[in-house]
């Protein structure tokens, strides 16, 4: 008889794990709290946006993006059918980035390396921009960081750089302002929700290097998104391969307690319609965020794995990255991939989504009005808005204004209108975001914050098999190569779960595949002689290898 897999957690860390232990034989049971699959990556429609039989508004958390690094999740993507394909074919690519400026002109970059003459002239155009203040002495010296992290060992990365954060590491205090917008604030806030004085060096390092790598190296563009809403493309299609091969989904099932004897799990208690009861199974794959587990740890637990003590402790390095949807009556592109607000006081981020869902039409939605949307991610919550208010301090209406109007602050440049408010249909604003239930409306809480790799943190986060044999973690918190609170961090955590599971139970299964982050071989003697340097107590010392 197959082992019986408990998951808990139907988000992409859970489906990847109930992905890879079906196809191995194992029979798998995933509970997830809410009514949908697919955790933050899920779709929200518009509850009755729709009328005359057309679809509800399509909403989402944030917008999914998968970066040219990405290797476990697109992977598990060419094994989930689609038509006569398969989900991975559902990736369109990106071909630029545009970083706008308040009162200035928008900063153009490529996504991708450079294939017509259109991207070459992208690219000398932003190097001899003016907009963005950077001077040429800028530029070397920030390079000269990169460098620096590309060329030293793992183990100088995590004893020094761990240790400290971005903003010290690339010496932004001493730099120009217009260095600190771009590389200082502008990297990390705005693609992970970091802080640059709080944010690792370590991982801000590790991930910019991937970004300009997959950029600088020819193949598939930095950035590719998805071409249509994320349910209709990607996880119903997937939630329908897993039950099809015999996986149990299980929805509204609250995980109120793990029970442990101190030395195995013994029960998981779950709550649905109002009853608890409790359910058990071989072996327990815990993929739930970590805000969610840390409450479940208890002494018995602890008594198991005493290293999961901490757990609790980072669950508090969270910050907040949630989306709003802005719907319009006609389409604005507005840049082929990403714009990056870089003097939004929000940090926002936007993708023009309609010109990428090109076998979506849009009128088939909502009142029929809709022709374009703009999807933002809003990654700054507490620092004061163009109101001199934080966005967790104002209301659900008051985050849509202020967002809309540093938009058209950044956008509407130049005489340019590329944003009106009579074009404006509506807004949706992430349901996670949640308000107080009194006369205010002040915002009070998000259900679903996002894992901040802060300065010396890796040492908090575990392996994906614990000390207690039959229970596994498997999220984002995890330590993988990865290193990112992201759809690829879940994955590849599954993908570790997974074969801690092969492992305990004595399967001849052949283990998941796990991919390092690239690093350019022809740099490995540069990396080879840091480390020599760095197991003598030597700094590292940037020497060229002739």
């Amino acid at each position: 008889m197959s082992k019986h897999v408990i998951i808990l957690g139907g988000g992409v860390a859970g489906m990847s794990a109930a992905h890879e232990l079906i196809e191995r034989g194992f029979h798998v049971t995933v509970y997830e709290h809410k009514p949908v699959p697919g955790g933050k990556a899920r779709s929200i429609p518009i509850p009755s946006s729709g009328t005359d039989g057309r679809k509800d508004l399509p909403g989402e958390h944030g917008f999914r993006f998968f970066p040219r690094f990405y290797k476990h999740l697109p992977d598990t993507m060419s094994r989930i059918p689609y038509g006569s394909g398969w989900c991975v074919d559902n990736l369109v690519e990106t071909t630029r980035i545009e970083m706008a400026q308040y009162g200035l002109p928008p900063v153009l970059a490529v996504s991708r390396f450079p294939r017509t003459f259109d991207d070459l002239k992208v690219i000398l155009k932003g190097f001899m921009s003016s907009h963005t203040g950077l001077t040429l002495d800028d530029c070397e010296f920030f390079g000269g960081k990169l460098w620096q992290i590309l060329t030293s060992c793992q183990e100088r990365r995590i004893a020094e750089y761990e240790l400290i954060n971005w903003w010290k590491f690339i010496d932004a205090d001493n730099r120009s302002a217009a260095y600190q917008k771009f590389f200082g604030h502008g990297i990390s806030r705005s693609l992970v929700a970091a802080k640059a004085d709080k944010a690792s060096a370590r991982t801000m390092g590790d991930i910019t290097l991937q970004m300009f790598l997959d950029i600088a190296e020819p193949g598939i563009s930095s950035d590719r998104l998805l071409n249509g809403p994320t349910d209709d493309v990607w996880i119903l299609p997937w939630l329908n391969y897993l039950q099809s091969r015999g996986v149990e989904y299980i929805m509204n099932a609250q995980v109120n307690g793990i029970n442990c004897d101190g030395t195995r799990i013994t029960g998981v208690a779950i709550e649905q319609n109002g009853v608890t009861s409790t359910i058990t199974g071989d072996y327990y794959l815990c993929a739930m965020p970590i805000e969610r587990i840390a409450p479940l740890i208890n002494a018995q637990i602890l008594r198991g794995d005493p290293a999961l003590v901490s757990l609790p402790v980072l669950a508090k390095n969270v910050e907040w990255m949630n989306g709003i949807q802005f719907y319009l009556k006609q389409d604005e592109p507005i840049d082929h991939g990403h714009t990056i607000y870089i003097d939004s006081e929000w940090a926002l981020t936007s993708v023009s989504q309609a010109q990428f869902w090109t076998g979506v039409k849009l009128a088939d939605y909502g009142d029929g009005k809709v022709n374009g949307i703009l999807s933002v991610d809003i990654s700054d919550w507490t620092t004061n808005g163009m109101n001199h208010v934080p966005a967790n301090q104002c209301t659900r209406a008051e985050v849509a204004r202020q967002v809309w109007e540093q938009l058209k602050t950044s956008l509407n440049v130049d005489g340019q209108q590329i944003l009106s408010d009579a074009d404006l249909v509506r807004w949706f604003l992430d349901p996670d975001i949640i308000a107080a239930n009194n006369n205010t409306g002040i915002i009070e809480d998000n259900l679903e914050p996002l894992l901040v790799n802060l300065i010396d943190t890796w040492k908090l986060r575990p392996q994906a098999s614990t000390q207690i044999p039959n229970l596994f973690l498997a999220s984002d918190y995890v330590q993988t190569n990865t290193d990112l609170a992201t759809m690829e961090g879940a994955n590849e955590a599954a993908r570790r779960a997974v074969n801690g599971i092969i492992g305990a139970s004595g399967s001849k299964a052949t283990p998941c595949k796990i991919w390092p982050l690239h690093e350019p071989d022809i740099l490995w003697p540069w990396r080879e002689h840091d480390q020599s340097r760095f197991k003598k107590g030597l700094p590292w010392d940037g020497k060229i290898i002739g």
